[in-house]
């Protein structure tokens, strides 16, 4: 692993974000002793969006009155 000093790091600290980044994580030293270490973050999670399930899952037709036979037996007895 590299290790820079701070001076150094100040004057290339562009080109030395873009390693870390690509995965080549580095220290930045002063005097000659480690101080911190730079590396890439962790990948963000994708964000879930509504509808992710579409197609996924089939709806019945009678949806809406499915054992509205049964629930009306329940409320009222049967006929």
């Amino acid at each position: 692993m590299e290790t820079v000093n701070i001076h150094e790091a100040k004057t290339h600290l562009s080109r030395l974000v873009e390693k870390a980044a690509k995965g080549e994580p580095f220290i930045i030293a002063k005097a000659g002793k480690p101080m911190v270490k730079v590396v890439p973050l962790d990948p963000e999670k994708p964000v879930q969006r509504i509808g992710m399930l579409d197609g996924m899952f089939t709806v019945p037709d009678d949806f809406d009155t499915m054992f509205s036979k049964e629930i009306e037996e329940m409320f009222y007895g049967k006929e």
